[in-house]
């Protein structure tokens, strides 16, 4: 007797059915009769089957003629984990337009980034996404857009041009047609039974935001690496465990910011995931120009790890045995990526070799000595992390850089040297595989260096360090060899964030 497996529209309904935040962004689906789409998690009645279609992306749905919902929001969604997994064309061309590429340099300019013609990069995205590259990127302007009305004063023409809209027609036909009301009706929503928004411009409020992710997130152990590694003068982290606020600044393509992440308190999203509601990390986002909100929010998703599914690594990694106490010990431990993919190599190369505070030290006399100062001090905050050409061009030797070898300030010049000169890409849509290749052809990097930099810099999902000091000897405590990782793929970036939390002497922890 043979079994005809389910279609997989029919279990796209069932977690509909269910309302499971688990599959939020990972699909959305629209309603014919109302003419709205959502995320699988909406709380609203669920639709007959027969009314509901199926859309692999908000800009599918919204090319399709449905408005977004309302009460769910299914454009802030968290993005698909695939996007972390993939390293091909399509992979790599939506990271790119997350990082608002389309929007500063068009097409044409994503086509060349990615080294195919602007026709094969619109029909993959097309076929795999329901939606062109300009279509992916109008739907991401409409929801900067509606985050900028709705939690600033910002007059509505200026913020169609920070939303990266060409023209304030264009802007109000979007935000007409994807959510079904004008600006300034959108705008007004949001104020009953809100607190005072941040006004124009800058201000000491800035933009606050919610950043959703699925649940569960093991919140401690991310703000406790971020901790160890901040650097002064360019991070801090304030407040105490459970309640602390993580702030840097940051370089981004129109100006600079300031980025504080709120600690969520314990057990944050370990309902397991069905109807997590409070799925998010609280964000504010202090902007010198809020063109760069959307590249901004891109950063600090990338450094959280935000779109990461922690349901799929818990079934692999726990299916080990072995490491399966572990898994379970830290539900929803995540691989914190990098909010500047330039800065974490050179910090790379400063950590050859040493521990993780003396790597933040020497990292912390780079600042002082080479970073761009910010407009105004804000506390402990006071620069932006060196451009990798003024390090290159910086002598990084005397009394301002104890206790730096030579060799290693000839590896920092070389990285920095060739991350200037463009010899290597760490762009969201660089070539995973070419860049660690052309890493280790560089004097004075080596395979830990490279895999490093490919893990966080690149956030890729599937990295191990075997030559990692923590990894060996969180391998040793568990009684497994080297080999035991490659039952781990293709999540070896999160199963080492296990060993070294499992053993954080030998990690530098």
């Amino acid at each position: 007797m043979t079994t005809t497996a389910p279609h997989p529209d029919d279990l796209r309904y069932q977690a509909v059915s269910s309302r499971d935040a688990r599959f939020d962004g990972e699909f959305f689906f629209a309603v014919a009769t109302t003419g709205i789409y959502c995320r699988p998690s909406c709380p609203a009645v669920t639709p007959k089957r027969v009314n509901v279609r199926f859309y692999p992306s908000a800009a599918a749905a919204q090319g399709a003629g449905f408005r977004a919902c309302r009460r769910c929001r299914p454009d802030a969604a968290p993005g698909s984990a695939e996007w972390n997994i993939r390293a091909d064309l399509v992979g790599r061309a939506v990271r790119l337009i997350a990082d608002g590429v389309v929007d500063r340099e068009g097409v044409a300019g994503l086509a060349a980034r990615l080294g195919y013609s602007e026709r094969q990069v619109h029909r993959q995205l097309t076929e795999e996404l329901g939606a062109g590259p300009v279509a992916l990127a109008r739907a991401q302007r409409a929801h900067t857009a509606r985050v900028l009305l709705q939690t600033t004063d910002l007059p509505v023409t200026e913020t169609a041009f920070a939303a990266g809209f060409a023209s304030v027609r264009q802007f109000n036909d979007t935000i007409r047609e994807i959510y079904a009301q004008t600006p300034t009706a959108l705008r007004a929503q949001a104020r009953t039974g809100r607190p005072a928004r941040a006004g124009k411009g800058t201000t000491p409020a800035g933009v606050p935001l919610r950043l959703a992710h699925r649940g569960p997130y093991a919140a401690r152990e991310v703000f406790d690496f971020l901790e160890r590694r901040a650097i002064t003068g360019i991070e801090e982290v304030t407040g105490t465990v459970g309640a602390r606020v993580y702030r840097r600044t940051l370089r981004l393509p129109y100006g600079t910011g300031i980025a504080e992440v709120q600690e969520p308190p314990a057990g944050h999203g370990r309902t397991g995931g069905r109807n997590d509601r409070g799925a998010w990390l609280a964000c504010r986002l202090h902007l010198t120009d809020l063109r760069d909100l959307a590249n901004a929010v891109q950063r600090m998703r990338r450094l959280f790890d935000l779109d990461a599914d922690p349901d799929a690594v818990a079934e692999r990694l726990g299916a080990d045995p072995r490491l399966r106490p572990l898994v379970a010990a830290r539900p929803g431990l995540r691989s914190p990526g990098a909010a500047d993919a330039e800065e974490l190599a050179v910090r790379a190369v400063l950590g050859q070799q040493v521990s993780v505070a003396a790597a933040a030290r020497l990292a912390a006399r780079l600042v002082a000595a080479h970073g761009t100062p910010l407009p105004v001090p804000d506390g402990t905050l006071t620069h932006v992390f060196p451009e990798p050409g003024v390090l290159a061009e910086a002598g990084l030797d005397g009394p301002d850089d104890p206790g730096m070898p030579e060799s290693r300030r000839r590896a920092l010049r070389t990285v920095a040297a060739a991350l200037a000169d463009g010899t290597v890409r760490l762009d969201p849509g660089a070539d995973r595989d070419d860049a660690e290749r052309r890493l280790l052809a560089l004097t004075g990097v080596g395979p830990w260096t490279a895999g490093y930099i490919r893990m966080r810099a690149l956030g890729d999902p599937d990295v191990f360090l075997p030559g990692d000091a923590g990894a060996r000897h969180g391998l040793a405590a568990l009684g497994a060899g080297p080999d035991a990782a490659d039952d781990w793929r293709p999540w070896r970036s999160y199963a080492l964030h296990h060993l070294w939390n499992h053993a954080p002497a030998a990690a530098g922890k």
